[in-house]
This record gives structure tokens, C-alpha cells and sequence, in this order.
């Protein structure tokens, strides 16, 4: 069973960790984050594709899993927020962004599980380390 907790780990980060190394590393991330009305485009996106790739390489390699869930959701809701603002839209780009708007709420979901799985007190197999907060 512990290949089931791996493959479910690297799958649950895959689409974070890709889109972090590579459109929040472009320019075509920044244009895009600007024209949404994200703050600080230049900062914010390849900032945020640092914090995708590294908390999704922690959960993928179970590396303290429970930060790197917490990296994931802290970085991804203003992301939601801001580049998925499908109730500012109509017609079929309104249908796309609320489509990657729930798509990332699914994630952020399967990251709070993660988050509470590595702290319910005992050790998760097929993890290179234990829990960063232990149990909360």
C-alpha cells in the first residue's frame, strides 16, 4: 500500500509542480497575472511558482508533507482568487475560469487532507520524514 500513498502524493502535485517551474517562471505568467489585476506581477508570479514547486516536491517526496500542503494552499488561494475570477466574466471565458477555479479548489481540498493525514500522530510509510507540527 505504500506505492498508493506515493502515487496519490505525486499526482496530487504534479499539475502544481510543472506549472510552478515553467508558466510562473515565463513571461507570458507575469502578462498574464497583470492583465487579471494580480498586485506585483513580476514579484508575485515567479515567487508563487517557487512556493508550487517546492511545497509539491515536499508532499510528492514526503518531505515534512504537512508544511509543504501548507505552502501549497497558502500559495495557490490568491492565485484562485485572482486569476480565476470567473464572476467577473461572461460567456465561455467565464465558464473556463470557474473551471480552473474549482480545479484548484479541489486541489487546496486534497491538500488540507494531506496536511491532516501527516498530523494525526503517527508515522505515514513511504515518507522521508515525520510530520513538521506533529499532531494539531
Amino acid at each position: 500500500m505504500d506505492v498508493v500513498l506515493v502515487l496519490g502524493r505525486v499526482l496530487l502535485v504534479a499539475l502544481p509542480i510543472f506549472s510552478g517551474l515553467t508558466v510562473h517562471q515565463s513571461r507570458d505568467g507575469v502578462e498574464a497575472a497583470r492583465a487579471s489585476g494580480a498586485p506585483a506581477p513580476e514579484l508575485l508570479v515567479p515567487l508563487s511558482g517557487a512556493g508550487l514547486a517546492a511545497g509539491g516536491l515536499m508532499v510528492a517526496l514526503g518531505l515534512w508533507a504537512d508544511a509543504g500542503a501548507l505552502i501549497l494552499i497558502a500559495t495557490l488561494a490568491p492565485i484562485t482568487y485572482y486569476m480565476h475570477a470567473f464572476w467577473k466574466l461572461e460567456g465561455m471565458d467565464r465558464v473556463m475560469q470557474q473551471t480552473n477555479f474549482f480545479k484548484n479548489l479541489a486541489m487546496i481540498g486534497g491538500w488540507v487532507v494531506v496536511f491532516w493525514a501527516y498530523n494525526q500522530g503517527q508515522d505515514l510509510p513511504a515518507s522521508l520524514t515525520d510530520a513538521l507540527f506533529g499532531r494539531i
